[in-house]
């Protein structure tokens, strides 16, 4: 029996800014890397490659994936839902800044916090954790205001894209929430997302007319190990893993840490300009962070 515990203790605030650090990264370089390999086809690989190292470790771990326990059909909804935000994701960086998709992709934990709490009561959030979460998001919103401004219809599309990506990674996390994925391993329950968009990306790639070259330079071939080893499995395993034993509202809301992150990559790798509104967000998202994650008062 999984122990699931009430707030995020140590470990998972460590294992949360990690994967909060790379996340940001990611959508920088996967930007970076669409001028050598096409979206959904460069998608498809990284899936692919994710899907095959966590189907090695399961064998290593004796982790068994197809045995029967009822979350077949939750499964493949929650890995249906999986694909189509990185459908989302990839498509939308044709359009629009990393840093602009990724302030919308991170919407994620309203649709969370709104809808977890019809099947699991005990993560209502109160007053104080509903001001928490909005505070975190307007200091995203404020880091990243010069570019929320002034789009074109292209950027447009990109946004669109990717506050559907926002949503579908909040629905995600309701469907494991609320269905038996949340008594399955970590392991099995990544093994439906990737699984299953791993075997619709290649049509979703050839359907596109997206172009095959396997003729990749160094820093694609980088770009690609780093997206699969760290981004699509290790990191992923480690979100499932903490979705399985810690509050889904608290831990969906810490990673409005990531769109900042995304900013300072930006400005570090594509060179755009760091305001001094940044440093006030950062310090806005962590006091949202802790209202969230603050515990309740005992009864006297």
């Amino acid at each position: 029996m999984i122990e699931r515990k009430t707030h995020l203790d140590t470990l998972a605030v460590t294992m949360l800014l990690g994967c909060c650090l790379f996340w940001g990264l990611q959508q920088v370089l996967i930007k970076a890397t669409l001028a050598e390999i096409p979206p959904m086809f460069q998608a498809s690989l990284r899936l692919a490659g994710a899907t095959a190292l966590l189907w090695g470790w399961c064998a290593w771990r004796q982790i068994p994936l197809f045995s029967r326990d009822g979350s077949l059909a939750a499964g493949l909804l929650a890995g249906a839902l999986f694909g189509a935000e990185f459908a989302c994701i990839y498509l939308g960086l044709q359009y629009t800044t990393a840093s602009r998709l990724t302030v919308f992709l991170y919407t994620s934990p309203f649709w969370v916090a709104l809808l977890v709490p019809f099947w699991a009561r005990s993560e209502r959030l109160r007053g104080l954790q509903w001001a928490g979460l909005l505070c975190a998001f307007v200091a995203v919103v404020f880091a990243l205001r010069e570019g929320l401004s002034g789009g074109t219809a292209s950027t447009v599309r990109g946004d669109l894209l990717a506050l559907a990506a926002g949503m579908l990674w909040g629905l995600t996390t309701v469907v494991i929430r609320a269905s038996k994925l949340v008594t399955i391993a970590a392991e099995k329950l990544l093994f439906y997302q990737l699984a299953v968009s791993a075997a619709a990306f290649p049509a979703l790639s050839l359907g596109l007319g997206e172009a095959w070259n396997w003729h990749f330079s160094a820093f694609g071939l980088a770009s690609l190990g780093v997206q699969t080893v760290i981004g699509a499995f290790a990191s992923y395993l480690a979100w499932m893993w903490m979705l399985g034993r810690y509050p889904a509202t608290q831990i969906s809301t810490f990673v409005f840490f990531t769109p900042l992150f995304a900013l300072l990559f930006g400005a570090l790798w594509l060179g755009e300009a760091v305001t001094p509104g940044l440093l006030a967000a950062l310090a806005t998202v962590a006091a949202g962070i802790m209202l969230v994650n603050r515990r309740p008062r005992a009864a006297a």
